[in-house]
């Protein structure tokens, strides 16, 4: 006794749910990174060997190489920076965190000044910020 053979249609797969999957992925991914702005104020940062990247957003002095100085992207003077720090930083758990961004052509003294403007105003933690320096 012969059996008739099945015969099977050409089956396609339908990518649309693929394609739903992938776009949900996408969105997920967009939505759910931190995009870090950078100030709008142009800086060359000095290289160091041992820097790190850094993805938290943490309040930011800025010195150029003219000498102007930034505080939270609003020019501030030397004799001002000491209170605008204490009025930008409120909180105990923020005082923690400070980045310094000096120009590589910023004069040290000033450097040093802002140093010291900053730990008059009562913040206990901070960073100078420098580039990573490529081998």
């Amino acid at each position: 006794m012969e059996f008739e053979r099945r015969r099977y249609n050409h089956s396609y797969i339908n990518i649309a749910p693929l394609v739903d999957v992938v776009f949900l992925l996408l969105l997920f991914f967009m939505l759910t990174s931190r995009l870090i702005q950078e100030p709008a104020v142009k800086i060359r940062l000095p290289e160091s060997k041992t820097a790190a990247t850094e993805q938290q957003t943490i309040k930011t002095i800025i010195i150029t190489s003219g000498g102007d100085i930034f505080f939270m992207d609003r020019k501030v003077g030397l004799k001002g920076l000491q209170e605008a720090v204490r009025e930008g930083i409120t909180g105990i758990e923020e005082k923690d965190s400070l980045r310094i961004k000096a120009d590589r052509d910023a004069g040290i003294g000033l450097l040093v000044s802002v140093i010291d403007e900053v730990r008059l105003a009562g913040v206990r933690n901070f960073s100078i910020v420098t580039e990573g320096q490529e081998n």
